[in-house]
């Protein structure tokens, strides 16, 4: 009978068989990126193909770390890593250690370098950007005196300040005397004391704009005293000057976008600063001649005759307010002391006698108000209106009586 294999067998065993075979392993494989999603968990999944064929490829995240490059559709690439099967799906792919543009992996790698070591020397940090002036008179270019680099930055500048004065430096922007050509040009346009100074060129290939990759051409806009915006090729080309330049445009056309303020722009609001500067001087003059004539109403009031006038008026008041204040204390004096005299009148004891009561003394003067602290046979002295008489205790009778005396 025919062996029956399940499909999990069959996937295994071709897995196998890609395993044990050595060039799979190992090995580079050139062709054109299509279909590349870059995953969410850091993954890169894409498609080489050429006129032949295509394989499906992955690059895991943690191989991102040999990858200079931002892969985009149609890029021609070298990619480097091993072809095994996915047993679940039953698909071999190729899973990517490495990746490298076709023919440019050397630059690549040097671009790499010299761009980790300018960064270890601070030449990238921000606090040496220097700011673009707000009103440049002068705009110095290093480029090629022929192209549409120099036309787009020269037709929008002046575009946006027909008042501009544009120095050109005509460079070599390419082969292998451009990077001094572009040096000199830098230092030259330095010397003429520009405002504001655009390095750049046309797109192209990494080797055509390989010149603004050298470690040279990064020094001189690094000590440039003069602010240096960079423009080379499209948004999407990056070379060394870009990190090094005070500012990076996208392409040439922006740089001068950057560097050259709209000066129709820049008249409207200067005639809206004039018709503000002219409404707030107005307001400005109402409010002076509002406290001139304040001034002068207070210099009238505050006139030596009008102050000796108030000074007395001020005078005769306070006289007629204290000779009230003083009426009025006497008056409440004079009351109080009548209120005084007939609590006093109250509390005299000579009154008390007068009304017929009198009060009770021991030999030794002390008053007796209280039946235990005499005894039978104590002499006993009374007092009375108009004297005062002795007396023997013959008998004590206690009485018992609440506090209020009922």
């Amino acid at each position: 009978m025919q062996n029956v294999y399940t499909v999990g067998q069959i996937n295994s065993y071709i897995k196998n068989m890609f395993v044990q075979d050595f060039l799979l392993q190992e090995l580079s494989v050139r062709g054109e990126v299509s279909n590349c999603k870059y995953h969410s968990s850091g993954h890169i999944y894409f498609t080489l193909k050429d006129e032949k064929g295509t394989i499906s490829c992955v690059m895991f995240a943690g191989n991102r770390s040999g990858l200079a490059f931002r892969m985009n559709e149609g890029m021609q690439v070298v990619v480097k890593g091993s072809i095994d099967v996915y047993e679940r799906d039953g698909k071999y792919q190729m899973y990517a250690r490495a990746i490298t543009r076709e023919g440019t992996g050397e630059l690549y790698e040097r671009f790499e370098r010299l761009k980790a070591e300018l960064s270890e020397r601070g030449m990238f940090a921000p606090e040496y950007k220097k700011p673009i002036p707000g009103f440049v008179r002068t705009l110095g270019i290093v480029t090629a005196p022929t192209g549409a680099a120099v036309r787009d930055i020269i037709n929008v500048s002046l575009r946006r300040n027909p008042y501009l004065q544009i120095i050109l430096y005509p460079a070599l922007v390419q082969g292998e005397a451009a990077p001094e050509s572009i040096v000199r040009g830098i230092r030259a346009l330095e010397k003429r004391a520009v405002d504001v100074m655009i390095v750049g060129r046309g797109g192209g290939s990494i080797e055509d704009l390989w010149a603004f990759n050298e470690e040279m051409v990064a020094q001189a806009v690094f000590d440039c005293i003069v602010p240096v915006i960079s423009a080379v090729g499209h948004e999407t080309d990056t070379t060394i000057i870009d990190y090094v330049a005070d500012l990076r445009a996208p392409t040439p056309s922006a740089a001068a976008e950057l560097a050259i303020r709209d000066f129709s722009l820049l008249s409207e609001q200067m005639k809206g600063i004039e018709i503000s500067l002219s409404r707030q001087m107005r307001g400005k003059i109402r409010l002076f001649r509002a406290d001139l004539q304040a001034m002068d109403a207070r210099l009238k009031l505050h006139s030596p005759a009008g102050r000796i006038r108030e000074s007395r008026s001020r005078g005769l008041n306070i006289e007629e307010r204290l000779a009230a204040a003083m009426k009025k204390r006497v008056t409440d004096n004079r009351h109080r002391l009548a209120l005084y005299i007939e609590k006093l009148k109250g509390l005299s004891p000579l009154d008390k006698l007068n009304q017929g009561y009198s009060y009770v003394a021991d030999e030794e003067g002390k008053t007796v108000t209280d039946i235990e602290k005499i005894a039978v046979g104590d002499r006993l002295w009374i007092y009375v209106r108009n004297g005062r008489m002795q007396a023997r205790v013959t008998q004590k009778v206690r009485e018992e009586r609440n506090k209020d005396g009922s």
